[in-house]
């Protein structure tokens, strides 16, 4: 296992100084933007395009030690606003092909969600089994667009050697382990997800006991934290739709990795990962906002360094 960084924290620096910075911390893996919410800062669908830039693009990570540990296009593609819904679309079709072009095995977005019927304007996410028109509302949303989409966006992921982690994320139709396994029951086993345990805390659900459900479905891993605040949580519940830099009256926040749980919650996170066969990357990403993305990576990756399992065992005595 190692530490990777998602570099959409750093997208005001070119590609060039946030390898030089990365490479100074000890990390050599990145995930990269390729559009719709994180943008493309460093790295460009443009290349499909053109082949001496993909060259030279490889070659700058090669000669740098760099791998990537997935492409991100975090979107919307089931929004119910056609255009908006083609443009996230599209952008995942084009992340999938560069992946396949560049090697890289993941590419994670969204599930989206749709609203609740063809004529929305919006996306409905439900939330409550009750008035009964909301589960009519669901089963709309699940037979009608989301698994025909996943579907078929599976299978083009399959014939290209990538596999598509969505992360779980309240507002989308996929936002706990209960519906990625369904999405992942509909659409086949080229569907899995991100593992963020910053979308799982807030929701009264222990990541650590979601590896043991998600297993083998666990594509690639955030290294994002989240910090509850009881004074709070009986005004607002977790459904705190204030914004995120009203950190004083919010019931949670997102924190750096060590701030909202410590060191022996995230070394027993890391061990599960690893017992249920999880031993790629964890990609740090920043969204705390009462720290600055250059000390809030600075002190995430020195948080991970140290609990990160680097080594398989060999063979032990008690084999």
């Amino acid at each position: 296992m190692r530490v990777g960084v998602f570099t959409a924290l750093l997208a005001d620096l070119p590609l060039d100084k946030v390898l030089a910075k990365l490479k100074a911390m000890g990390v050599d893996t990145v995930e990269l933007g390729t559009g719709n919410y994180p943008g493309d800062p460093h790295c460009k669908l443009s290349m499909l395009n053109d082949p001496k830039a993909l060259e030279e693009f490889k070659k700058k990570l090669d000669d740098n030690g760099f791998t990537i540990s997935a492409l991100s296009c975090h979107g919307e593609p089931l929004h119910p606003n056609p255009e908006i819904a083609r443009k996230h679309q599209d952008v995942n079709c084009q992340t999938i092909l560069l992946a396949e072009k560049l090697g890289v095995p993941v590419v994670i977005d969204f599930s989206g969600c749709p609203g609740d019927n063809e004529d929305a304007k919006f996306p409905n996410w439900v939330t409550c089994a009750w008035p009964p028109h909301f589960q009519d509302i669901l089963n709309w949303q699940w037979e009608k667009k989301v698994i025909p989409y996943w579907k078929e966006r599976a299978k083009f992921a399959a014939d290209h050697g990538v596999k598509i982690a969505l992360e779980m994320h309240p507002g989308f139709v996929v936002y706990n382990p209960e519906t990625m396994l369904r999405l992942r029951d509909a659409a086949g086993p080229s569907i899995g997800c991100n593992f963020d345990p910053s979308h799982l805390f807030w929701q009264g659900i222990d990541p650590i006991a979601a590896v043991r459900v998600l297993g083998d479905c666990i594509f690639h891993v955030h290294a994002k934290d989240t910090q509850l605040y009881p004074y709070n949580l009986p005004k607002c519940g977790v459904l705190d739709t204030k914004k995120y830099t009203d950190e004083r009256n919010r019931s949670w926040i997102f924190r750096t990795v060590g701030y909202g749980h410590g060191a022996e919650w995230w070394g027993e996170f890391i061990s599960t990962l690893r017992m249920y066969g999880y031993d790629y990357v964890l990609s740090m990403e920043h969204e705390d906002s009462l720290m600055s993305p250059e000390e809030g990576l600075a002190k995430g990756v020195a948080f991970l360094q140290n609990l990160v399992i680097k080594e398989k065992p060999g063979v032990a005595y008690w084999a």
